[in-house]
């Protein structure tokens, strides 16, 4: 397998998954294991029925590469629904079985291995041996399966704690549990029942109320500039705008600035790997004028703000002038904004740094999450084609490009902001799928993004569709992507 294939890297993650499913079923009879989401080049999961301990986890990981060492054969075969129902519930199942139930087909492919099987969505490796790198570290409450980097033949990558995207995650969890929706099947029960209007207005209301407090813990740090970054398709701007509303109901005045019209002059960008200007490194940002401007505004002098042309790919020879008051607040907007390179003539007290992303907390099963980077993905994809006509091929072929840049300039970032501030929406994938699935299934088998097409496409079976598509508020972060949204769109 190429490790820098995405897709490769994917079934090498689920392959692993299984063999510690195997390896658990001998040393911990009996128990359970969740997966719940990544953290660096690992992931999370916890285990029920068992109390976990650094040397109980040290055991299944050792009992992991005998297992490895030995090279099973990971076989598929093809069950129908009954057969696979009945399996997964005399295992004690009941969230496959359930998820199994929506699907809407009568046969399914189910992965064996030494006696066990699973079902996974999506391809896995031909047996054990090939999956050799790995490691399992206790992380209490639970453990972290550590895979390699960039080359899946190289040894795993270190563990990194992060703390801040822990607790975020666990308040995620904690709206699952306000909401009763947990998993897939949770929320095509909620559709089926007819409660969908108010599933989406308490999803909804939840986000509100952790707007307003960070707008709360902005004004008393009394922070002056609030910079927010995030990756790809996390819904910055709508959030930005929601934020700034917050603001005003506690007396303040925010003002937008725009990073991009902080670009250097095309010529001027420096060159990436592939030869092309690099935006979205931090040399391409004209960072000795946003300072020396940040300076002057907080100071309450007036500037001329730099205009950036895409269309010359320059700056234009007349800006637009500012001027900041006592209870004016900036909002900064875009990758950068957690470096604290891009801002180091501010002191730190005026500064307050919010790092959006869309962490989906909703998994298929125990043993299926659902990543957030194939939600962020959906995202764009419908986005992209609703506001420049751009169809799904167009779209994957810059996602693997997008997602490098993510990993440089803005993963490694993600613990120095303030606060983490979690965009998904229990209920969006309902929603997304019926503008997704259909661009998706028109990729054909002769393209090179087909694999990773087609494995969107078995995701999206899972989901029943959400026809309260009326009940969305206009101001929703979901909105940002489907259409309708009022912060830019009469």
């Amino acid at each position: 397998m190429n490790g820098r294939n995405e897709e490769d890297r994917r079934i090498y993650e689920r392959s692993a998954r299984l063999i510690l499913l195997l390896a658990l079923r001998e040393v911990c009879p009996g128990a359970r294991l969740r997966i719940e989401h990544s953290i660096g080049h690992g992931v999370y999961m916890n285990v029920s029925g068992v109390s976990l301990t650094a040397a109980l986890v040290r055991r299944i990981e050792q009992r992991m590469h005998e297992i490895a060492q030995k090279d099973l054969p990971i076989i598929k075969s093809r069950w129908t629904r009954r057969q696979a129902m009945d399996y997964f519930a005399q295992q004690g199942q009941e969230d496959t079985v359930r998820l199994l139930g929506y699907r809407p087909f009568e046969h399914f492919d189910v992965y064996t291995c030494d006696g066990l099987s699973e079902y996974f969505y999506g391809d896995m490796a031909a047996s054990t041996g090939e999956i050799r790198s790995f490691a399992l570290r206790f992380y209490y409450p639970g453990m972290v399966l550590l895979l390699p980097g960039d080359d899946l033949s190289g040894e795993p990558a270190p563990f990194a704690e992060r703390p801040q995207l822990m607790r975020t995650y666990a308040e995620a969890n904690e709206y699952s549990r306000i909401l009763q929706c947990e998993s897939a099947a949770d929320l095509n029960d909620i559709i089926v029942r007819g409660d969908a209007r108010m599933f989406i207005r308490v999803n909804e209301a939840l986000q509100d109320r952790a707007i307003a407090q960070i707008a709360e813990r902005i004004v008393a740090r009394g922070a002056r500039v609030v910079f927010i970054a995030g990756p790809s398709s996390s819904g910055k701007t709508t959030f930005a705008n929601r934020l700034s509303i917050q603001l005003r109901v506690s007396g303040k005045r925010p003002v937008a600035i725009s990073l991009d019209n902080y670009y250097l002059n095309r010529e001027d960008v420096p060159l990436g790997e592939d030869g092309t200007p690099d935006l979205e490194c931090l040399e391409s940002i004209d960072v000795p004028l946003f300072n020396e401007q940040l300076v002057e505004l907080l100071a309450g002098r007036e500037v001329e703000l730099p205009r950036y042309s895409f269309q010359t790919k320059r700056r234009e020879a007349q800006g637009v002038k500012m001027r900041m008051a006592e209870e004016d607040i900036l909002l900064v907007e875009g990758i950068h904004g957690l470096n604290d390179a891009l801002s180091c003539d501010i002191p730190s007290e005026f500064k307050f740094r919010v790092y959006v992303s869309a962490l989906t907390q909703l998994n298929l099963d125990g043993h299926n999450r659902i990543r957030t980077t194939d939600v962020r993905l959906m995202r764009r994809m419908v986005r992209d084609h609703r506001t420049r006509a751009t169809n799904a091929l167009e779209t994957l072929q810059m996602w693997d490009k997008v997602r490098a840049g993510e990993e440089k300039y803005i993963f490694p970032f993600q613990e120095k902001a303030d606060v983490m501030f979690n965009t998904s929406l229990l209920y969006e994938i309902a929603v997304l799928k019926k503008y997704a699935y259909p661009m998706l299934s028109a990729i054909g088998t002769d393209s090179p993004y087909y694999t990773r097409a087609r494995r969107l496409c078995k995701f999206l079976h899972y989901f029943k569709d959400l026809e309260e598509e009326s009940e969305i508020p206009p101001t929703s972060i979901l909105r940002e992507f489907i259409g309708g949204c009022s912060f830019y769109e009469t």
